[in-house]
């Protein structure tokens, strides 16, 4: 039966683990667990004679690639897959897969709550604002931002979105807004959501020429990827709108300066942690193992991502 390597610099939840176990236990798979481990090397030895891999943001290489001629398949037990080079698992006949949507309530429970945050003025004792009556505009629509988008709906939020992937139609039955393009979502929101991948067309994307519309007193809420947002407008944004303000659940690089300068109106969690909860961990987890199985067994390839 194939060989399967769980391979985790940030281990999984403790029930996760029993979980995923449990799963390839029933199924006859063969599991090496890899945990806490600190020098890439480490992962190119485990993975020598795997056919499957399962990771979470561990970087999947074109090293690891050469390191394990038997694999098969990659799992990134997560939604997003910027840390696994596609064109090198696609060179080398690796199948790479995510779990989508495994996380995405984990994630829009931090963007709700992070906007609460900054309302209420970081929680310093001070008047804050309600969310209440407030436009919430989403800049993607897929599991987080609808999601998202219920949730917000329950605040008696006005929420919109913007997602060129996405129908209006689906929108509208979710009593969502369609934008129709993405500036739209700049002028819109009094909170903006951002829930887009970080892609070659992404990246950057959220840059002075769409931080130039947000209103003054904007919340801008970056669950996604650092990497979208152009850091330079994001500062000439903080500066020139005494009342923009910018979460976040991973620190952008040029954080040092934001909190020399703009401390009162700009907050990052330490780490990145949308989908760190005891759940998304067991779900995500749990898929990317059941999707391995259904791979091997039927040749289910539903949720490969290099196509």
């Amino acid at each position: 039966m194939p060989k399967v390597l769980i391979a985790t610099e940030k281990p999984f939840a403790k029930e996760a683990v029993q979980k995923i176990k449990s799963e390839f236990d029933a199924a006859g798979y063969q599991q090496v667990w890899l945990e806490n481990y600190t020098d890439p090397e480490e992962l190119r030895k485990a993975a020598a004679d795997a056919e499957a891999l399962i990771v979470r943001s561990d970087i999947v290489d074109e090293a690891l690639f050469n390191a394990a001629p038997k694999l098969k398949i990659v799992v990134r037990a997560g939604a997003g897959y910027d840390n696994i080079d596609l064109a090198a698992a696609t060179a080398h006949n690796v199948i790479v897969m995510n779990t989508p949507g495994q996380n995405s309530n984990a994630v829009a429970e931090l963007a709700l709550g992070l906007m609460i945050y900054m309302a209420r003025g970081k929680f310093n004792g001070k008047s804050g604002t309600e969310l209440a009556g407030k436009k919430l505009a989403l800049f993607g629509f897929g599991y987080v931002g609808s999601r998202l988008a219920k949730m917000a709906k329950g605040m008696d939020m006005e929420v919109y979105a913007y997602d060129p992937y996405i129908s209006s139609e689906i929108m509208i039955q979710q009593g969502v807004t369609p934008l129709n393009k993405v500036e739209d979502i700049f002028t819109t929101g009094d909170y903006i959501s951002l829930h887009i991948p970080a892609t070659a067309e992404t990246k950057k994307s959220v840059n002075w020429n769409l931080l130039k519309l947000v209103k003054d007193n904007c919340i801008l809420v970056n669950t996604a990827r650092k990497e979208v947002i152009d850091e330079d407008a994001l500062i000439q944004a903080l500066q020139e709108k005494n009342k923009f303000r910018y979460v976040s659940d991973i620190a952008p690089d040029c954080s040092e300066k934001l909190m020399a300068e703009f401390a009162e109106r700009v907050f990052w969690t330490p780490k990145k942690m949308g989908a760190q909860t005891e759940e998304a961990n067991t779900n995500a987890g749990v898929a990317a193992a059941r999707q391995i199985i259904a791979f091997f067994e039927k040749g289910d390839t539903t949720f490969q991502v290099n196509k």
